[in-house]
């Protein structure tokens, strides 16, 4: 009998120190791994881009490296910072998800539960206090009200509560005085909150993980399609509810998610908090305890954050899996991947194998270009010499661009200032078209030129004769440049 329980208990030890949680905590890198973990997460900061990742981490590295600690190589893992996480990933330590579009690392609740071991215990021992021992006791006394059914029992139960209460309030309206704890029992109270509010991340994250485990399970499921798929939604519905109300997880869940869905319940717990630490007592508390004190609330909302978060995203993958879901596509795919994967084998036990220095190269010829033409492709049709062609009189030069150089010329001839309408008007036939009016525009805005609210009316003569009039506001232009004449 002995044997078996040293046996049994030996087992569950040796299976304890399997888990993710005791294989970080009992790592030779161990103190690094929760610094580090440490530094890179905060309450406030429950996820962080792999890049920013990677490039935290490598400082963190370095920084350590250069202070002398990995004299010996065997305080600092070895590599950059890209390699550290990629392996904590691989040991179960890190998540890695896609957060609006962006893919980033999150701590599995085996790290979570790891940095709080670590916390805790790095804080000091923990002492049977007053506040812990009344905090179990309140526990049983709750859970033992919860399952009485005898009403007449819980109904003495209630009425010593209320003429304890009736006691306290008729004793402070008598004194005037409320009689606090002093400040060592409020600091075991405070503590005690402390301990609680650190249990809580694990927690959430149990209950994201739990999500996400079962969004793969369904999707497995969808995928080999051996159940019908109303079916399969029937039991994800299921698990959901069992995830959210069977398991500790979801228990510690549904009341957080309870406290945050009042707004001003949530609200006075962040005002009870900031009126705790104004407290006389508050002085006892280090910064770390006071820190962790004022960021409690915070810790709650980016928990519930956290796990309907990845409530959405196992539906928003599940929704789109039912949608898209083909059984005969899915079993073409798991036949075609396994056919390459037992190609693979015989390849490999083939002994040695020519490489492939080259690949060989394929003559295509003509490719056809329309699916719907089913004829040969053929040569084109030679070139016959064209006897209807009209060719036009006049020199297609002349319908291409403005004359630049002859509108320079007659624009320094026409005195320091000069009106563009009237200049283009004067200006000879071939300088008249639609296009030397836009030279002669461009010309007057580089040399500097002002708008009145008069309309000008011109009219341009095309290259086949034919005639366009433009209106467009008066335009004073300058012959040069001001700067240039400045200069001069």
């Amino acid at each position: 009998m002995t044997g078996s329980r040293a046996e049994a208990a030996y087992s569950r030890a040796v299976t304890a120190f399997t888990t993710p949680t005791l294989d970080l905590l009992h790592g030779r890198f161990a103190p690094f791994v929760v610094a580090a973990l440490s530094i890179v997460f905060t309450a406030d900061r429950a996820s962080v881009a792999i890049a920013d990742g990677h490039a935290e981490l490598s400082e963190i590295l370095d920084e350590l490296r250069a202070a002398g600690y990995d004299d010996d190589g065997r305080k600092i893992p070895a590599g950059t910072g890209r390699d550290v996480c990629r392996n904590w990933v691989r040991l179960g330590w890190l998540v890695q998800q896609i957060d609006d579009d962006v893919e980033v690392y999150r701590l599995s609740a085996h790290a979570v539960e790891a940095l709080e071991i670590a916390g805790r215990t790095g804080a000091g021992r923990t002492r049977v206090s007053n506040s812990r021992v009344r905090t179990l006791l309140e526990a049983v006394e709750h859970l033992t009200d919860s399952a009485e059914a005898d009403p007449v029992r819980r109904l003495v139960r209630l009425g010593a509560e209320r003429d304890v209460l009736d006691a306290e309030i008729a004793r402070i309206q008598a004194s005037g005085f409320a009689d606090p704890l002093d400040d060592d029992e409020l600091l075991e109270e405070a503590e005690n909150v402390l301990h609680l509010a650190r249990e809580l991340p694990a927690d959430f994250t149990r209950v994201a993980e739990s999500l996400r485990a079962m969004q793969r399970d369904v999707v497995a499921y969808l995928r080999r399609d051996e159940r019908p798929t109303g079916e399969v939604l029937r039991e994800y519905l299921q698990r959901a509810q069992d995830v959210m109300q069977a398991t500790p997880e979801g228990r510690a869940f549904a009341g957080a998610l309870r406290l945050i869905g009042d707004p001003d319940r949530i609200d006075a717990l962040t005002e009870q908090l900031h009126g705790l630490l104004r407290q006389p007592f508050a002085r006892l508390l280090d910064s770390t305890q006071r820190a962790e004190l004022d960021a409690i609330g915070r810790r709650v909302e980016l928990g519930v954050e956290e796990v309907l978060a990845a409530q959405r995203r196992a539906s928003h993958v599940i929704t789109g899996q039912v949608k898209t879901h083909d059984p005969l596509r899915d079993r073409q795919i798991d036949d075609l991947l396994r056919d390459v994967i037992a190609g693979l084998h015989a390849w490999s036990g083939a002994g040695a194998v020519e490489p492939v220095r080259s690949m060989p190269l394929l003559d295509l010829g003509h490719l056809r270009q329309a699916v719907s033409d089913i004829r040969p492709p053929g040569s084109p049709a030679p070139l016959t010499q064209a006897v209807d062609v009209e060719f036009a009189d006049v020199d297609s030069r002349a319908w291409g661009g403005p004359r630049y150089a002859e509108l320079e010329a007659y624009v320094a001839g026409l005195g320091e200032v000069f009106d563009l309408a009237a200049a283009f008007t004067d200006a000879a036939a071939d300088t008249r078209r639609p296009v030397d009016l836009l030279g002669l525009l461009e010309i007057a805005h580089r040399n500097g030129m002002s708008e009145s609210a008069e309309v000008s009316m011109v009219e341009a003569v095309r290259p086949d004769g034919t005639t366009r009039r433009f209106a467009f506001a008066a335009v004073t232009a300058r012959t040069t440049k001001e700067d240039d004449e400045h200069d001069g």
